[in-house]
């Protein structure tokens, strides 16, 4: 459940409370001694935290696809063969 922030109009109080988002406001002050009106705060809300696996497309791959992706990968990082000498063009005459 969400919680929200309210603010009493009166003495100032500040206080959350979890509430379901189709519930009403609260409008009373929950201080024993004031019944001011209390009046909900803007909030930033929470911040959305992914942790763990499984929130990436590579997190799903097949062994298969990773064995090729390291072979692939362990293969690109050895050195190239140095490439035949050029033969030189016979000049025609």
């Amino acid at each position: 459940m969400p919680t929200y922030d309210y603010e009493c109009q009166d003495c100032g109080h500040q206080f959350e409370a979890k509430q379901s988002m189709k519930d009403p406001h609260l409008t009373d002050c929950p201080k024993e001694e004031c019944k001011g009106h209390v009046k909900r705060k803007i909030g930033l809300g929470s911040g959305l935290i992914f942790k763990g696996s499984g929130f990436y497309i590579t997190d799903y791959r097949s062994d298969s696809y990773k064995a090729a992706a390291k072979a692939d990968s362990s293969s690109s990082s050895a050195p190239a063969a140095t490439p035949p000498p050029a033969s030189t063009p016979a000049a025609s005459t």
